[in-house]
């Protein structure tokens, strides 16, 4: 699964199925031994958990790079490589 970016220790990739329907655009965050799923319109955790600091700093960077995480899932999707997306900092 490619990842798109990583940042103070949260880790966010996305999956991957051309040519199979695939659910709604989203992408997963990896923390420790917690694991997220978010959904990218609009920028919400659809599944799993993460602490509170950590969820705000996903929901923060999404939100900046809403139209980036898009193009990915659309490249995705066409059985293309995803773009790298820059970190939160």
């Amino acid at each position: 699964m490619p990842e798109l970016t990583r940042f103070f220790g949260i880790i966010v990739r996305m999956y991957a199925e051309p040519g199979e329907p695939h659910h709604l655009p989203h992408f997963h965050v990896y923390y420790q031994n917690y694991v997220a799923v978010y959904s990218i319109d609009p920028v919400e955790m659809i599944g799993g958990a993460l602490p509170r600091r950590q969820q705000r700093l996903v929901e923060a960077w999404a939100e900046l790079h809403q139209g980036e995480l898009r193009e990915n899932w659309e490249r995705l999707q066409r059985g293309q490589l995803p773009y790298k997306i820059a970190p939160l900092r």
